[in-house]
């Protein structure tokens, strides 16, 4: 059965039609995530996202863009958990005044312990998770992130270079 279908048929109440959404999305989205970030945040956060799927689910307009919305509000969940997580570390920075060690070296330390599409900028992870590994046309990725179309290729661009030269000084051949 189609997501469009399954949606239509989830708007109109029945749970059936809600939960086979659910289970042929829960995979995906929870790859998403955790390509986004680590384990145990990203159970955190695929609850979230799962919870405003099922509230914002009667007020989708266009069923047949269910995937593209879903992963607008993936991305907006992961957003929302960087941004709340890098204020918090300001935070105790300014509080510790312990300003002495720079937050990106840091963010760089713990990254060197992840795996190479870690490595890269969020903006540029994101772009190569939604094109090459949720396989999403440029278009979709651009509605995704609420950017141009040729913005998404541009930064595909930069991702692939930067991608290249993280796998070059781990001694990788391109």
């Amino acid at each position: 059965m189609t997501d469009e279908l399954l949606v239509v048929r989830a708007q109109l109440g029945e749970r059936a039609a809600l939960a086979e959404l659910l289970a042929q999305w829960r995979v995906p989205v929870w790859t998403y995530v955790r390509r986004m970030l680590d384990a145990d945040r990203a159970d955190d956060v695929t609850q979230e996202i799962w919870l405003a799927v099922v509230r914002g689910l009667p007020r989708l307009r266009e069923p047949g863009r269910f995937a593209p919305w879903l992963f607008t509000i993936a991305r907006r969940s992961v957003t929302d958990r960087l941004r709340g997580e890098y204020a918090r570390e300001q935070e105790t920075l300014a509080a510790d005044d312990m300003a002495t060690e720079d937050p990106v070296e840091a963010m760089v330390d713990r990254a060197a312990l992840m795996n190479v599409l870690s490595e890269l900028p969020v903006l540029e992870r994101e772009i190569l998770v939604l094109f090459y590994l949720e396989d999403l046309p440029v278009e979709e990725c651009a509605y995704i992130c609420r950017i141009p179309a040729g913005t998404v290729k541009s930064r595909l661009s930069r991702a692939r270079r930067l991608l290249r030269e993280h796998l070059k000084e781990k001694g990788y051949r391109p």
